[in-house]
């Protein structure tokens, strides 16, 4: 930033205004399982605010070290440090204080002693190099206005054969005005919302020796005027370092 244009204010109001009060989570819709939220704090439940259930969360194994990039209230994070026991960690990364003050609250809440949240921006990561076995990423990077950014900063702080799983959404064809009725909650995205080839592109460039797409589908996204359905792809990735 810099003393420049701060390009993601805009969202992180938004998203401290749904922190301070409040969110109805469509969690169980997205996948994720009863078992796998029954021990989720139920505040981190209703702040859940991802498109799908980053496959990760079924590959994580004890004594891991996991990021969570774009942590929010601490969703994917908690069940993160279910799977990686007492002897894992888990770290969130958000770049919305409001929302890193609940997730801590919920941790402390909820007698998570292996998980730990921080304010931080994706792109400039407060993690060490080589410090994380696997990263998750649940409908983040999408918001961001420096994909490229990410992505290199996910490569830095993974170990070698480290794991970048990841769900998010990119754009297909024209899209309505940004003012149109019904696209308030999703305008911020759709500013620095890009295409699958330029989503991949950025993720390639920054290193990472194998990329796969795991799941791919049409995503509706919020009813508007002209319809917004097949012009928004969900994906489900896992890159490798």
């Amino acid at each position: 930033m810099d003393g420049g244009k701060d390009e993601i204010k805009p969202l992180r109001d938004q998203y401290a205004e749904i922190a301070v009060k409040g969110h109805v989570s469509s969690a169980r819709s997205l996948g994720y399982s009863e078992e796998e939220i029954r021990k989720v704090p139920e505040g981190a439940v209703q702040l859940g605010l991802g498109c799908g259930n980053p496959n990760a969360l079924a590959q994580l194994q004890m004594g891991q070290t996991v990021l969570d990039l774009g942590s929010g209230a601490g969703l994917d994070a908690f069940i993160a440090a279910q799977r990686v026991g007492p002897e894992g960690r888990v770290i969130g990364v958000d770049v919305t204080p409001q929302m890193v003050s609940k997730a801590n609250q919920f941790a402390q809440e909820g007698g998570y002693t292996n998980v730990e949240f921080k304010v931080g921006r994706i792109e400039h990561l407060p993690i060490a190099d080589a410090a994380i076995d696997v990263i998750v990423s649940n409908c983040v990077i999408n918001h961001s206005p420096d994909k490229p950014g990410v992505f290199r900063e996910a490569h830095r702080v993974l170990r070698r054969g480290g794991l970048l799983l990841v769900s998010d959404l990119v754009v297909n064809g024209e899209l309505p005005p940004f003012d149109s009725p019904g696209l308030e909650v999703w305008k911020e995205w759709l500013r620095v919302a890009c295409g699958r080839s330029e989503y991949l592109a950025a993720a390639e460039k920054a290193g990472f020796s194998s990329i796969t797409v795991t799941a791919e589908c049409l995503y509706a996204g919020p009813a508007v005027t002209p319809p917004l359905v097949g012009k928004i792809t969900g994906l489900q990735l896992r890159l490798q370092k």
